[in-house]
């Protein structure tokens, strides 16, 4: 979602100038997902098949960093890029990094001042470290460029240009419209809310997960729970013993979503998703991926974390921090279903064109280099 809106202005770029052009290449560290397993994302983004796989896995924090390291140094010892780019916290972020800077290599750090001010999540160490050595730090809000500058990085390192993500939901909105998701569910608008949740520390942890999945379980007596579920969650849920809280559906499984269940289905594709979650009601998340997409379409947004990493979407946008207090996630969601759910407004710059700005300040700062 963060990459597909680079590689279009890279491409508009070279198309309507002259001067300097850029040669994307693109790498897929297998981090999350191998490329097979993961095309989906690729067909709905558009995104070219990737230029270079290193298949790294999963593994421990260490094990995953340090086989990026290994893998990728191969790559730029090969292909000499004048810059790297690197997006989001992930350890694939960090490992990329560091190779990077290591060589000598200009770094760029796309969604860079990020902060949750909590350095026991993994993500939280990511953001620091890959933004203390990076050369562009690229954010979507003032809060991040604030947060850099409490930290001792210069003004000329820093540019806000928005939010890439909020560039691939508006180049995609009118295409995920389109998409057949709901009525091979059978379901109505704003007739169900959506769930996502993945976070170590919401499903690591048995005593946390039958937290969040109780009162998540007094939100479906209200209203139906939508469930696309994690690998990884589902995984963590039958490790927990706790499927009997939820209600299991096949892919492809038709109609019957009433409350009285938390409904938990297979993962879906970006634009099924997007689809999903423009037509529900309100989303219940502790991705800070979907706190900004939720704002972006003023979908009330109930965020299953203590602290905000998204800070703009709670100040300016629809989302509402509720943690695993049971009596919070209920008052919001009894004022959402009584019409009275939080409204905001779209963050300054997230217009779909953060990723050109991006681009532009790229050609600017290199042609001043080479001349």
């Amino acid at each position: 979602m963060k990459i597909a809106p680079l590689l279009r202005a890279i491409d508009k770029h070279n198309t309507q100038n002259l001067g300097l052009k850029f040669t994307p290449i693109l790498v897929h560290t297998g981090q999350h997902y191998d490329y097979e397993m993961s095309q989906v994302f690729f067909q709905d983004l558009e995104l070219p098949k990737p230029d270079v796989y290193l298949g790294v896995g999963s593994g421990t924090h260490a094990e995953q960093t340090g086989k990026v390291m290994i893998e990728f140094e191969k790559v730029l010892l090969k292909e000499k890029p004048d810059l790297v780019v690197v997006v989001g916290d992930v350890n694939s972020t960090l490992g990329g990094a560091l190779t990077a800077v290591k060589l000598h290599i200009p770094l760029v750090h796309v969604e860079a001042g990020v902060r949750l001010f909590d350095k026991s999540v993994p993500e939280e160490v990511n953001r620091l470290l890959t933004d203390a050595i990076s050369d562009y730090l690229f954010t979507y809000s003032v809060y991040e460029n604030n947060n850099l500058r409490k930290e001792g990085i210069p003004e000329e390192k820093i540019f806000f240009v928005g939010n890439v993500m909020v560039d691939s939901l508006i180049h995609n909105k009118e295409k995920a419209a389109g998409r057949s998701i709901l009525s091979r569910l059978e379901l109505d608008s704003s007739s169900y809310c959506v769930l996502t949740l993945h976070r170590p520390e919401n499903v690591d942890d048995s005593a946390s997960l039958l937290k969040i999945a109780n009162a998540l379980k007094e939100v479906s007596e209200r209203i139906p729970v939508i469930f696309p579920c994690h690998p990884r969650t589902i995984k963590m849920i039958k490790q927990f013993q706790m499927s009997h809280l939820f209600k299991v559906h096949k892919d492809g499984y038709k109609g019957n979503f009433n409350s009285k269940h938390i409904h938990l289905i297979a993962p879906l594709g970006y634009l099924d998703f997007v689809q999903l979650m423009m037509n529900s009601k309100f989303v219940l998340t502790d991705s800070g991926g979907i706190q900004e997409e939720t704002t972006t379409l003023n979908i009330p947004c109930l965020t299953l974390r203590d602290t905000p990493d998204r800070p703009v979407t709670v100040k300016e946008g629809t989302n509402t921090m509720v943690g695993k207090d049971f009596d919070k996630i209920k008052s919001e969601v009894t004022n959402i279903l009584n019409g009275k759910g939080k409204t905001g407004r779209v963050p300054e710059l997230w217009d779909g064109k953060a990723a050109e700005r991006i681009v532009d300040v790229l050609a600017g700062r290199r042609l001043l280099e080479r001349t």
